[in-house]
């Protein structure tokens, strides 16, 4: 059966968990990644014959043979998506959030979907999914480096899109901005239109079917990501 092998990075909780569960309810074939073993290991007891793991760091930055490993042991891959990310308030600019922020989604993201553009591409088919934020479309007052990670994922998976496009029709990358999604990421005490796990892991899931270039979680935050676009600094600054 093709189109039923798909890696998820960063599936251990929120987005990615849910997602695994999902494409597994599909009758895919799922690889797993991330740092906590354990809960990995309670997905794979629940489809023993469907799951296969790989427990790293992407803050590492040097998985490539891991994944490789992982995508022979699936029996192939189709789709991968990097759900791996984290984000914590940093008003005060603490170096260690900011620091583990941009291992995470800056250099342990770009190694990632470096590896799957370039295997994708060795193939001229697949499909690539970046799970990047709302937040990416401003900076932001109280996670700085947060917005800012975000805002490199989604300008990256955009020139990958173009870059997917000159080699065939059947590559795509799906840029995904989610907004605020009831995980434990969602921390902010301004909480409003917040999307259920399972619903976002469903909109996602077919966002990346569709091929879609870029999708918004739920689809009412595309008007949040306009208003973030076009306030004026003035306006801005008060509210943010």
């Amino acid at each position: 059966m093709t189109n039923r092998h798909v890696i998820i990075i960063g599936a251990s909780s929120g987005i990615g968990r849910k997602m695994a569960e999902q494409y597994l309810e599909k009758g895919y074939r799922v690889g797993i990644t991330g740092r906590r073993m354990e809960l990995l290991e309670e997905i794979k007891n629940q489809y023993p014959a469907s799951v296969e793991l790989a427990c790293y760091d992407v803050r590492n930055g040097n998985n490539d043979q891991e994944l490789e490993q992982l995508v022979h042991r699936l029996g192939g891959l189709d789709t991968l998506v990097i759900s791996a990310g984290t984000g914590e308030p940093s008003s005060d600019l603490e170096w260690r959030i900011d620091k583990e922020t941009v291992d995470t989604n800056v250099t342990g993201f770009i190694q990632a979907a470096n590896w799957a553009y370039r295997y994708f591409a060795s193939k001229k088919e697949g499909r690539l999914a970046i799970i990047s934020s709302v937040a990416a479309n401003r900076g932001g007052l109280h996670a700085p480096v947060y917005n800012a990670s975000k805002a490199f994922q989604s300008s990256y998976a955009y020139g990958l899109a173009l870059k997917a496009g000159r080699i065939s029709q059947d590559f795509s990358v799906t840029c995904i901005e989610p907004g605020f999604v009831a995980t434990k990421m969602a921390k902010s005490d301004k909480l409003f239109w917040v999307v259920p796990v399972d619903k976002a892991a469903r909109q996602i899931i077919q966002a990346i079917e569709k091929r879609r270039r870029k999708a918004y979680i739920s689809h009412r935050w595309r008007l949040v990501a306009f208003v973030l676009r076009h306030i004026p600094h003035w306006l801005y600054k008060r509210v943010g």
